[in-house]
């Protein structure tokens, strides 16, 4: 498939670094890494972010907020607005750090709506868990929001964003819960047993954006071909349904069967078949517009520099094959920096996902939460919740 496309990539996105944390940026220097020895970097155009400025953070935050993020950037001490937590510690140079990010996936978001290439990806983005007024959840600018707050000041009237994160995508639906111009869609582990305890299918929007709220709630243990059966059963139809000028995505790899903060069991291979299946959506159904972010992921070795590797490829529309060796560069690299253990060897895990199709009256979790979301918001979006086609 021949696409144009895109990368938002500084060194400076480095600088979002909360210290001893999850949210280790080595990983997107990993990520970085591996792409450009792989060639994958020659085949996108790479362009540098620009900090969001005021006027652009206010469209999605509040005044006090943004006061609160200056302040915390100098004094460490500071507390409040959901900074100077566990999840969201203060450092040095936050407010700059994070409205780099914010300012890059804006700009990935005008590339796509004015035309200038079919996909864009910011993999620094995708911190869907910020709040107009709070941090949380490792975020403290909601990027995503942004970037869709823009397609929508400039024309944009009706938006599909689909997040593959472990977590609900809890800030983003919040932002346009009320606004039928957005559609949001988010997989991810049952609630009941994750951060952030939100995102069941129950909530389906409110008022006028009623029906533009779809959520999957995951049992723990889903594995590739769950995921793949659940989103197969769910998102296609929904988004078909929508008719959206853009396809916005937030590709989290914390499904991984590795990740140490949650309790899905995807491999590689299973997420490098998602992002697949959401480049094909946004040919099939937005145009071919397709704005992609990054998000969780944390096992910063051996999952995130891969899959989202993948996922640059395959918005350049050359795929990396699984079976690619690692090159000994990067594997230097890492030995260099003082790594041990077992390093990844190729590209996949050596799996090959496959996914029946969902029926009706099927007796598992998974299965009894796929019908849940489609009886929720299938009949919401004109379609049928007991009709596998749909």
């Amino acid at each position: 498939m021949s696409c144009t496309a895109c990368a938002i990539w500084d060194e400076g996105y480095l600088a979002y670094d909360f210290g001893e944390h999850p949210m280790n940026p080595v990983r997107l220097e990993l990520t970085i890494r591996l792409a450009r020895e792989l060639g994958v970097l020659d085949r996108l155009e790479v362009l540098p972010p620009r900090a969001a400025d005021e006027q652009q953070l206010r469209t999605v935050h509040a005044a006090d907020y943004l006061d609160a993020v200056r302040t915390a950037s100098v004094d460490q001490d500071f507390t409040g607005y959901g900074l100077g937590t566990d999840d969201d510690p203060v450092f040095p140079g936050m407010f700059e750090a994070s409205a780099l990010i914010a300012g890059g996936s804006a700009i990935a978001a005008q590339q796509v709506w004015g035309g200038h290439v079919q996909h864009a990806v910011n993999i620094a983005g995708g911190l869907h868990h910020a709040m107009p007024g709070y941090a949380s959840g490792f975020c403290v600018f909601n990027d995503v929001a942004l970037a869709i707050r823009t397609m929508l000041a400039a024309g944009a009237t009706r938006i599909a964003y689909v997040d593959i994160d472990v977590h609900h995508g809890d800030g983003v639906q919040a932002a346009f819960y009320e606004d039928p111009r957005v559609l949001t869609i988010s997989l991810h582990q049952d609630p009941r047993t994750l951060f952030p305890g939100t995102g069941m299918p129950t909530e389906t929007g409110r008022g006028p954006g009623e029906g533009t709220a779809i959520n999957l709630a995951l049992p723990p243990g889903t594995g590739d071909s769950g995921w793949l059966r659940a989103f197969r059963a769910v998102v296609p139809g929904a988004v078909r349904a929508f008719a959206p000028e853009v396809l916005v995505t937030q590709c989290g790899c914390d499904t991984h069967h590795e990740d140490p903060l949650a309790n899905l069991e995807l491999s590689v291979d299973g997420q490098r078949a998602a992002i697949g299946e959401l480049h094909a959506l946004a040919h099939e159904a937005a145009g071919g517009r397709w704005v992609a972010f990054g998000g969780g992921g944390y096992g910063v070795i051996r999952c995130v520099p891969r899959t989202w590797t993948h996922l640059l490829a395959e918005a350049s529309g050359v795929r990396v094959p699984p079976e690619t060796r690692i090159p000994d560069a990067w594997t230097d690299h890492l030995r260099g920096r003082g790594v041990s253990g077992e390093l990844p060897r190729t590209m996949g895990e050596d799996r090959v996902p496959f996914a029946e199709r969902w029926q009706p009256g099927g007796e598992s979790w998974l299965d009894r939460a796929i019908g849940a979301t489609r009886h929720a918001s299938f009949p919401l979006l004109g379609l049928d919740p007991d009709d596998p086609r749909d």
